[in-house]
């Protein structure tokens, strides 16, 4: 059965947990925060669904976009396991990985010159949407750390801050392999 109706009344549990917790608690902000960004990452991947020209160098061979998706997606639901208390934790090598890619794509573009009006191509502006909604699972996964309802470990929130750069790289190195140019603001 796919409903329990145990959360009716505007409560949920989370692993390891017995008690119910309002759904309006910052541990369920966060979680729905990373399930939307982990489920908007799907439609993007979707969209690249047999794209093999998608590639980013990662040290000796190309990684595909897809599947650089597919392991982020799979890596928050490590964060998720996290922030509801099941033990889990991002490892130090996922940040890693994420910055190698970050800066490879950075060496095969042209030099960031200033802010670039979000868009270009689909894909693109997919991408640029992801950001924003990792953006804003970072700040609901803080909030829980701060408040200190749940652990979160350093490499944990390390991730989510180079997810988000990752994913702005994503946004830019599409547009750039399908040759469309960055936009500045005109600021008018």
């Amino acid at each position: 059965m796919l409903y329990t109706r145990k959360g009716d009344k505007g409560t949920t549990k989370v692993f390891g947990c017995d008690q119910r917790m309002s759904k309006s608690s910052a541990v369920a902000e966060a979680l729905g925060a990373l399930d939307e960004v982990n489920s908007y990452l799907g439609l993007c991947r979707a969209d690249m669904h047999g794209r093999s020209a998608f590639t980013v160098p990662n040290g000796v061979r190309r990684k595909g976009v897809e599947s650089i998706v597919h392991d982020i997606q799979n890596t928050l639901f490590t964060v998720q396991a996290e922030v509801a208390g099941a033990g889990k934790q991002v490892s130090k090598a996922k940040v890693g990985m994420l910055e190698r890619l970050t800066n490879a794509m950075e060496k095969d573009m042209p030099k960031i010159n200033s802010f670039s009006i979000p868009g270009g191509t689909y894909l693109s502006a997919q991408f640029d949407v992801a950001r924003t909604l990792a953006r804003k699972a970072e700040r609901r996964v803080v909030a829980v750390h701060d408040e200190g309802t749940q652990r979160v470990s350093a490499h944990t929130l390390a991730y989510l801050n180079r997810l988000s750069s990752l994913l702005f790289a994503l946004a830019r190195y599409v547009n750039h392999l399908e040759l469309v140019d960055e936009e500045a603001p005109s600021y008018r």
